[in-house]
């Protein structure tokens, strides 16, 4: 079972997940760093998910239970103090970045909370506010400005703009776009649009676009994310980052 919520923390999303048997699924690219709560016979565990370039597989076991806070794009290597594309494609315990004590004693915080997210949250919440070059970086590249006209926008050179996003966001500015584009159009098809219309609304040049670039961020085409296919393995909860 996945139940997501609204963040006391500015843009951040608080989730848990479980399972009733074993299963298997996708974890889309989607920006975001997390900070995540493992829980499995009574012993817990703190650590960051970085942000994807690729679909992660991860297996569902009824034994172990997450809880996650997910910042939003940009926002999280200013509180953990690690540059984002240290954490590209990783996932890495608490104690790694803040030390072993600090990291045992959070983890003793949350083990001890009636919610686990809501001490994910106290946790953040000393969390430096959202840089607001960085929020509008996200937006204008949502909106689909390329990396120059970003770059004009925000009064920076191109270069500044990459060493900025390489930072914040742990990729490239142009490979953010794309991650931002694959969510807007998966979010598409799953609410049953067809690929011609997401291809268009979304921003690709065409359905052949689309269906690159779903291959090269997912391993499967677009059919595969749409509500009639029949494999429904590729349809997690959006956003949940546990790891295998």
């Amino acid at each position: 079972m996945y139940r997501e919520r609204a963040s006391l923390v500015p843009g951040a999303r608080v989730w848990s997940s479980s399972a009733t048997d074993r299963s298997s699924g996708l974890v889309l690219p989607d920006g975001c760093i997390d900070l995540l709560w493992r829980a499995e016979g009574g012993v817990g565990e703190l650590l960051v998910a970085g942000p994807d370039t690729r679909a992660q597989t991860v297996e569902r076991d009824p034994s172990t239970t997450w809880t996650g806070l997910r910042f939003a794009p940009g926002h999280a290597p200013s509180f953990l103090g690690v540059p984002g594309d240290a954490l590209r494609d990783e996932r890495v315990p608490l104690a790694d970045l803040w030390g072993p004590v600090r990291a045992r004693d959070l983890a003793e915080r949350v083990a001890r909370a009636v919610h686990a997210g809501a001490a994910l949250e106290e946790i953040a919440a000393q969390a430096p506010p959202r840089d607001p070059a960085t929020v509008a970086t996200v937006r204008l590249l949502a909106d689909g400005r390329s990396v120059a006209e970003v770059a004009d926008a925000l009064g920076l050179g191109v270069r500044t703009l990459h060493r900025r996003s390489l930072a914040a966001f742990g990729y490239p500015p142009q490979v953010l776009g794309r991650v931002l584009r694959l969510q807007r159009a998966v979010a598409g098809l799953r609410s049953g649009l067809s690929a011609a219309r997401v291809s268009q609304e979304a921003g690709f040049a065409d359905q052949a676009h689309l269906a690159r670039e779903v291959r090269a961020f997912t391993g499967t085409s677009p059919r595969s994310f749409q509500p009639r296919a029949a494999n429904r393995s590729t349809e997690p909860p959006s956003g949940s980052r546990t790891t295998a």
